[in-house]
């Protein structure tokens, strides 16, 4: 157990301070069942977490509220990197990199850990400053997951990445600058947005 953890600290140390070692060795091998289980098991853990925060919210235990979380988030965090990863192509295609499906689900995966992360994040937000940061915070760092996976793992040309992905910073500004970061921040903490409110 002890190793088991060692070993998943270094891959997000290096994951987050070097990328480039950390995507560029995702390779196709013809094994994609370790990607679709790491999708489940992030799915399940967002999905518990979901469950814990429903109840201590005051929202009864129910078999439904049991059944969505234990079952559905999971299923849905393999259909959603399925989606993305068809997405991720696109992009990849428009940067001048490859269209791997393989490598693109792998790569997409790897950083599945953010999901959870993501939902705990959000939800230790309790006002409207916190909220605002919590969501750029996340959002700039699901760009920077964008970029390393299409450069190093799909060999994309590092300027036609860039310029796609200033093009979805565009559109996030003005989604923050608009009124509709209400409803930006509603899917991410309905109770902290509430206070943007007023």
């Amino acid at each position: 157990m002890t190793t088991t953890r060692k070993n998943g600290l270094n891959r997000f140390m290096t994951m987050i301070f070097r990328p480039k070692d950390f995507f560029s060795k995702i390779v196709a091998d013809g094994n994609m069942e370790e990607s679709i289980f790491r999708a489940l098991l992030w799915g399940c853990v967002g999905g518990i977490f979901v469950l814990v925060m429903s109840i201590l919210s005051g929202k009864a235990f129910t078999f439904g509220l049991l059944f969505k979380s234990i079952i559905i988030a999971p299923v849905l965090a393999v259909v959603l990197l399925f989606v993305l990863s068809g997405l991720l192509m696109l992009f990849s295609e428009i940067a001048g990199g490859e269209r791997d499906w393989e490598i693109t689900v792998k790569g997409l995966a790897s950083v599945f850990f953010v999901y959870p992360l993501t939902l705990i994040l959000n939800a230790l937000a309790f006002n409207c400053v916190s909220i605002w940061v919590v969501s750029i915070l996340t959002d700039a760092y699901m760009l920077f997951l964008l970029y390393n996976i299409v450069v190093y793992c799909l060999h994309g040309k590092k300027i036609s990445v860039l310029f796609v992905l200033l093009v979805i910073s565009l559109f996030l500004a003005c989604l923050y600058t608009t009124d509709y970061r209400t409803f930006w921040f509603f899917i991410k903490n309905t109770s902290a947005t509430v206070t943007c409110l007023f």
